[in-house]
């Protein structure tokens, strides 16, 4: 079985693959696809995610291969500029290290590649087992987009998504996630890379960012002003300029500060 993906403005000469974050899946792009819709677009569902949510189990190397495939059958010249976030940011990692050949310029924000605190790693399996238990409520699920500073807009987005995951989704998910570290030939990478971490985020984002630009050569490592994880769904518009800015390597926005 294959993944789940759309595909917009086939007639445009670049093409860009949008990775979303873990447990929503690809409707998070459907904002930066308007506003980039003079390229040729491909936005799957990662496995156990969205409509691609029978492909099991998920895995990081998985992903990656899955991912590969579609650009080399999809995008044009078999090649495309790769954005990601969070667990996309991840998976786009993994196939700069698999087969950098097939991407061009590489946008990656909030990949985690270094050992979460165990404080934090208890909190969070505390957390896993309290939103099984909650994760269909609406009230709790209107919360959870608040604390991440997403719009209601998405509401029914987000809803068909949590309902549809399950226990032994969320534990591949989570494990592939916090399991993560800089595969191996990722440092032989040359290609160009755009390292972004929210300025809120946990100190183990800002700290991975830094890592993945002193292993990736040709790479910039920037943090984005006032903004937490989740920031290309906070300010999607932001977010797209920052990308058409850095596949045209265009000078990038003032709110991007260096690291």
């Amino acid at each position: 079985m294959s993944l789940y993906f759309r595909e917009t403005g086939k007639n445009n000469s670049e093409t860009i693959m949008f990775l979303h974050a873990g447990m929503p899946s690809g409707w998070m792009w459907d904002k930066h696809v308007q506003s980039l819709k003079d390229y040729h677009c491909l936005v799957p569902d990662l496995s156990e995610h969205g409509k691609s949510i029978k492909i099991k189990p998920f895995t990081m190397e998985s992903a990656a291969n899955e991912v590969i495939d579609i650009i080399k059958e999809r995008a044009h010249g078999g090649k495309a500029h790769i954005v990601g976030l969070s667990l996309g940011a991840q998976v786009a990692v993994q196939i700069l290290s698999t087969a950098p050949e097939v991407v061009d310029h590489a946008v990656i924000t909030g990949a985690l590649i270094r050992e979460v605190r165990s404080s934090l790693s208890i909190f969070m399996d505390i957390f896993h087992k309290i939103f099984m238990r909650i994760k269909d409520i609406d009230f709790f699920i209107k919360m959870g987009m608040k604390m991440q500073s997403i719009s209601l807009e998405y509401f029914e987005d987000v809803k068909k998504d949590t309902k549809a995951l399950t226990w032994s989704s969320l534990n591949n998910i989570t494990r592939e996630n916090g399991s993560f570290r800089i595969p191996e030939n990722l440092c032989r990478s040359k290609n160009r890379v755009l390292v972004l971490t929210g300025e809120k985020e946990f100190k183990v984002f800002y700290e991975s960012a830094l890592d993945l630009n002193k292993c990736l050569s040709n790479s910039k490592a920037y943090k984005v002003a006032n903004l937490g994880h989740a920031w290309p769904l906070e300010s999607p518009e932001l977010f797209s300029n920052v990308v058409r800015a850095w596949i045209n390597d265009d000078q990038l926005p003032d709110t991007l500060l260096k690291l």
